[in-house]
């Protein structure tokens, strides 16, 4: 069995390739192939000594949760998944990091090979869909009210982290690992979705259809899912920030400032606020005018919408009469000094207003 101590600089250049190919395998929004996807789970039921299951297949996990509500609460489901993560992931790990010589290489390894898919990948699949999914089902039948954070799945596309290091450390750097083991997690990665393993049935979730970002990598979409699964369950997110269909399904350019006044979230007061833009909710909720100087107006809007109350810096171009609206302390008392804190310091009188 080799060990290493230390990477080459041509090892630690291929780092990012491996990150950038089980990247793509997590995000994938291809339709799984459902006859490689039983294979796959049905192999890992026969590695853990488990019956050969009944596979059910659902668009979404919201599909499977709600055909199998009271079902999935039953121990079996906690039992397997438990012990296949066990059993397949924590073995691998340990035996590729005992052919590591150096525990702070081996922080390395995860910090490099992992760290940019953690955001992504981690987000979508260990925390926005089960706690969206949690909510939605509350929403659809308080009897049951399953906590789906009680439930153990099996969510392939999260293991992608391990499966980075794991696919690295055998293919570049020749560690000792049985082929077998390594080509049965590979095959539930890569064709599988969300896995809810009963112990006679096991339930096999497809893709999403769409995953949309922004250019920060956070779920993003305006006017439409960010996350969309093919039997129309759906998750609306706005630069990251998770929304109820009622705001997502419309384009910023349509929000109203109007609900503002209605909305008790602080977070998506904020949202919100980032998507309408001072201007319009200056002019939708008839802001008040405290103070003016030259083409600049202090406004303040009594509304409680926001934990403190806003102050806006108004300035109207006198060429073009194009208003923008900035957010300044709420304890401004004038324009020039609202315009003083705008330009950092630099006195009104200072500076020509930019046409």
């Amino acid at each position: 069995m080799s060990q290493i101590e230390k990477l080459t600089p041509e090892q630690e250049a291929l780092i990012p390739v491996y990150r950038e190919k089980w990247r793509k395998i997590a995000l994938s929004t291809e339709r799984i192939d459902r006859k490689k996807a039983a294979e796959a789970v049905k192999s890992v039921y026969k590695f853990m000594g488990f019956d050969e299951p009944e596979i059910l297949f659902f668009d979404s996990p919201y599909g499977a949760l709600k055909e199998f509500s009271q079902q999935l609460d039953k121990s079996p489901f906690n039992q397997n998944a438990d012990q296949i993560e066990e059993k397949i992931i924590f073995p691998i790990k340990h035996h590729i990091q005992s052919q590591i010589l150096r525990e702070e290489l081996t922080i390395f390894f995860n910090l490099e090979i992992i760290v940019k898919l953690i955001d992504v990948i981690a987000l979508i699949f260990d925390w926005i869909i089960p706690n969206q999914l949690n909510q939605d089902y509350k929403n659809l039948n308080e009897e049951l009210n399953i906590n789906i954070f009680s439930l153990n799945y099996i969510s392939p596309e999260g293991w992608v982290r391990d499966a980075s290091f794991i696919d690295f450390c055998i293919s570049e750097l020749n560690f000792d690992f049985s082929q077998q083991d390594w080509l049965m997690l590979q095959n539930l990665i890569k064709n599988c979705s969300w896995i809810f393993p009963d112990e006679k049935i096991a339930i096999i979730c497809d893709r999403p259809i769409h995953l949309r970002f922004d250019n920060e990598n956070r779920l993003h979409a305006e006017g439409e899912p960010a996350i969309e699964f093919a039997d129309g369950y759906s998750i609306y997110s706005y630069h990251g920030v998770i929304l109820p269909e009622k705001y997502g399904k419309i384009h910023p350019q349509q929000w109203q400032a109007e609900w503002l006044l209605t909305e008790t979230n602080a977070e998506l007061r904020r949202v919100l606020i980032q998507g309408i833009g001072y201007s319009r909710i200056c002019q939708d909720l008839q802001a008040i005018e405290l103070d003016n100087w030259a083409e600049y107006t202090l406004l303040k809007i009594d509304n409680n919408i926001d934990i403190e109350p806003i102050y806006l810096l108004k300035m109207t171009c006198p060429s073009t009469g194009f208003i923008h609206a900035l957010r300044v302390p709420p304890d401004m008392v004038s324009a020039r000094e609202a315009i003083r804190w705008v330009n950092w310091g630099l006195e009104p009188d200072d500076f020509i207003i930019e046409t």
